[in-house]
């Protein structure tokens, strides 16, 4: 696939694309900032940009900022944010403009590089890639909102999963629960949030807005 990296540090930015040309994907470009990132995808619209989060010149917010922009004007472009801090509030709205197709990383929590290449893969193909950590913060930031407080400690945790994009058998997996009792424990978040069955929109996606706070 067509890539455009935007990461400030140099021996980053190389290694980055040293990876991804090895996997068999064309890096159009590799950008230290967020103004040349905003030009090359207006330019030349890449499959999936890969974005730090702060970035020149005031290193705060610069990145998320233009990945917003990105999906607001260019929707078919994926992003995958790639960084070392979680920036909650914009995190929260680009998954709340679009559910598929975007990623957030933390940097020093992806310990193999056969994970990073899966998911740059996933979030391409239009999934949700999300580190626990990164929705962790979400919830903490969010939990007071209406409607998340009346959940129970378990349902939390089966939502906090289904925000990181994982099926309800992996969710069994994950919390050594069965099938039925998932299911059960969705169907209580469905109906907490007065998500009922007629609701014209998926309500997986709509409870997992609600937990982030869309």
């Amino acid at each position: 696939m067509r890539i455009v990296i935007a990461e400030d540090s140099a021996i980053l930015r190389a290694g980055l694309e040293r990876l991804l040309v090895d996997a068999g994907h064309n890096v159009i470009a590799a950008v230290p900032d967020a103004n040349e990132l905003l030009a090359t995808v207006h330019n030349t619209p890449p499959d999936l940009a890969i974005i730090d989060v702060r970035m020149p010149p005031t290193f705060t917010d610069e990145g998320i900022r233009a990945a917003v922009l990105i999906r607001k004007q260019n929707p078919d472009v994926k992003v995958l944010v790639f960084s070392q801090y979680v920036e909650e509030q914009y995190a929260s709205e680009l998954i709340a403009e679009n559910t598929g197709g975007f990623g957030y990383l933390l940097k020093d929590r992806v310990a193999d590089v056969e994970d990073f290449l899966a998911a740059v893969d996933e979030v391409a193909s239009g999934g949700t890639v999300l580190d626990p950590e990164v929705v962790s913060q979400i919830l903490v930031r969010t939990r007071k909102k209406d409607g998340l407080s009346t959940l129970s400690p378990r349902e939390l945790e089966v939502l906090q999963l289904m925000a990181e994009g994982k099926s309800n058998a992996a969710i069994a997996r994950t919390l050594y629960l069965s099938a039925g009792a998932v299911e059960k424990h969705i169907s209580s978040v469905f109906t907490k949030f007065g998500l009922t069955a007629d609701t014209s929109d998926n309500r997986r996606i709509l409870a997992v807005l609600t937990f982030l706070g869309a």
